[in-house]
């Protein structure tokens, strides 16, 4: 095989040789019995027969129709014998031009909108797609190429970057004031009634700690009571706390309008406007939250996150049978059947890729076609003809066999006129 052919570069090189080898010799053909009849006119003079002046025409004009298809054929490609006879080698002189030329013949037949909308729309994309991602028969390979692409992005994500990315996420959220917008947030849920459940949630946990809370309240007694004071009075003490707190807590958990609910809802109502109008307020609330963001800890837990999660991902997407890549066939398995079943939706999405078909065409048809007209520009100007004449060149050897046989009839027929006028 030539360097720097592939496979079926070469077996086009082997066609158009082959070819070349016909044109020629149908050439040196016609240059034979051309000689032979000339010879036979010199050799026999007036006594010649009558034949052979037809036979020579016939040669005569093959001959001239097959070099000038030659020299029509070889100056598409580069100079006929090398010498530099002008508007030859039009490919390697012309390469931009051509190149300029074939993205505009495609961007006005091809990249027009009116084009584009009725080849997507025939198309029918969203029946398709969804009909093959629904067969059975394909869902291993919906698993495989899904998986596959998971694993690409993941492939594509760097750590570092993503680091920086958590870094910078964590900068510009700590940049605007959080304080007003939770003091909205705050007060919006308490308009709402939202924070109700979470007030019962903690009533129920305070209640449920002080009857767990007897051994720590004797402790305390113990500790910090009169160190004079008989050691039954302390249990007295102790148990008369007990009962006290445990009752306390059951009232503000039973009684929702317990004075001390009521006294949560007026803090949290007053702590919602304070965030919003409060200026110390708003300042703390702004430092915490700098401080929180600010530290190692949290931007140092982010990252060993992503990498502890990537790594499992990438272990699940390794296994067939692990029910991360099951569940993400599945899902895009039930996506497909539903755009399948249900035609206003195959309808909508129809409508969507003609509308995107259409701002294609609309404002990036020139790009495209720059990347045709980009192309050819950067290719080696003997390349390009090598690479077209690789592909053309075959079927333009026709041309010349074509000249020669037509050539041979017209002289044929031009000889026969004139003998036929001119006795």
């Amino acid at each position: 095989m030539p360097a720097g052919l592939t496979q079926a570069d070469a077996k086009r090189a082997h066609d158009l040789r082959r070819m070349k080898i016909v044109a020629t010799g149908l050439l040196v053909g016609a240059a034979v019995i051309y000689f032979c009849m000339r010879w036979l006119e010199h050799r026999d003079g007036a006594d010649v027969a009558a034949w052979v002046g037809f036979v020579r025409a016939a040669s005569e004009a093959g001959m001239v129709g097959a070099l000038a298809d030659w020299f029509a054929v070889t100056a598409l490609f580069r100079q006929p014998l090398g010498l530099p006879i002008p508007h030859t080698a039009l490919i390697p002189r012309k390469k931009d031009q051509i190149g300029d030329q074939l993205g505009g013949f495609v961007q006005e037949n091809f990249m027009t909108r009116e084009v584009i909308e009725d080849r997507v729309a025939s198309l029918d994309l969203p029946r398709r797609v969804s009909t093959w991602f629904a067969d059975p028969a394909n869902k291993p390979r919906v698993n495989d190429e899904v998986s596959r692409i998971f694993k690409l992005c993941s492939e594509m994500l760097r750590d570092e970057d993503v680091e920086r990315l958590i870094q910078a996420a964590l900068k510009w959220a700590a940049e605007p004031l959080w304080a007003p917008p939770a003091g909205r947030i705050l007060e919006q849920l308490v308009a709402e009634n939202r924070l109700e459940p979470v007030i019962q949630l903690a009533c129920d946990r305070a209640h449920e700690w002080a009857l767990g809370s007897q051994p720590l309240i004797d402790r305390v007694v113990d500790r910090d009571g009169p160190a004079w004071a008989p050691r039954f009075v302390t249990h007295l003490v102790g148990d008369r706390i007990y009962r006290e707190l445990t009752e306390f807590t059951y009232k503000v958990r039973a009684d929702p309008q317990h004075e001390l609910r009521i006294a949560m809802h007026d803090f949290v109502e007053d702590f919602a406007r304070e965030l919003q109008e409060d200026e110390a307020t708003i300042a703390k609330f702004e430092n915490l939250k700098e401080e929180l963001l600010g530290r190692d800890e949290v931007t140092g837990a982010a990252s060993t996150a992503w990498q502890a999660g990537k790594a499992v991902i990438e272990q699940m997407l390794d296994d067939p049978e692990s029910t991360l890549r099951t569940s993400l066939s599945d899902a895009v398995v039930q996506l497909a059947e539903r755009i399948r079943d249900d035609e206003p939706l195959q309808a909508k999405l129809n409508g969507w890729a003609v509308r995107a078909a259409r701002h294609v065409a609309d404002n990036y048809s020139a790009e495209i076609i720059s990347v045709i007209t980009e192309t050819v520009r950067g290719w080696d100007a003997a390349e390009t003809s090598r690479k077209i004449e690789l592909q053309v060149g075959r079927d333009l050897q026709f041309i010349r066999i074509n000249g020669t046989v037509v050539g041979s009839l017209a002289g044929l027929a031009i000889y026969t006129v004139s003998v036929l006028l001119f006795p």
